[in-house]
């Protein structure tokens, strides 16, 4: 389980860009951001910075870490 909850759908969604094309700004493939919007996959840093970078924006906006009562 992720121990990461992510704000990326929304971000994307109000971006008006679809999963298939913030995946190829990325470079990565679709399904990694699927697992991303999800919280099923935990970002590296590097891809963090690049997706934040994508959207203009801090990347503590986009990914949160869970509170310890969360991690269950």
């Amino acid at each position: 389980m992720a121990n990461i909850i992510t704000n990326l759908k929304e971000y994307r969604k109000a971006k008006k860009i679809s999963q298939q094309e913030l995946a190829q700004l990325v470079r990565v493939r679709r399904e990694t951001i699927v697992h991303l919007e999800n919280n099923r996959y935990n970002p590296s840093l590097e891809m963090a910075l690049k997706i934040a970078e994508i959207f203009d924006c801090h990347v503590e906006e986009l990914f949160q870490l869970k509170k310890e009562a969360e991690n269950d």
